[in-house]
């Protein structure tokens, strides 16, 4: 690496850089091409529902649950930012936030946009029936 006001500085040991991607932006292809890739699907159900619960420890295994396989149902449909765990946590912690332990009917369009972040995604779970998707596992 070359610093104007300190010269060339040279590693001992080259240096191995991991960058990550949430795919928000596409990386310039000179990088690319100085890059291996490695794919990280989602978790399992039972991974979702283990991370959720070590994030989140007041919530219970069923909300944990319940929103894991949620959140799984939501990722089968055609939406522009499917949710992740990030945001499966979020929704797990809406309820405690809103005074609640469930996603219940009556707060469900609320909990939803911790993992829906798109107008046009909850549009989408809407059509596709909300109400079912959120549904307990």
């Amino acid at each position: 690496m070359t610093i104007p006001e300190l010269g060339t500085i040279r590693a001992e040991v080259p240096p191995i850089v991991v960058l990550t991607s949430n795919r928000t932006r596409e990386p310039h292809d000179a990088l690319k091409r100085r890059c291996l890739y490695h794919w990280i699907d989602y978790p399992s159900l039972e991974r979702a529902v283990a991370i959720v619960r070590r994030r989140t420890p007041p919530a219970s295994r069923s909300l944990a649950e319940q929103v894991a396989s949620a959140a799984a149902r939501f990722r089968a449909l055609d939406l522009q930012k499917p949710p992740g765990v990030a945001e499966a946590i979020n929704w797990t912690l809406a309820p405690d936030l809103l005074g609640g332990r469930r996603v219940c009917s009556a707060a469900r369009r609320h909990h939803a946009g911790s993992a829906l972040t798109y107008r046009e995604d909850a549009d989408v779970a809407r059509v596709h029936g909300l109400d079912r998707i959120v549904a307990s596992p």
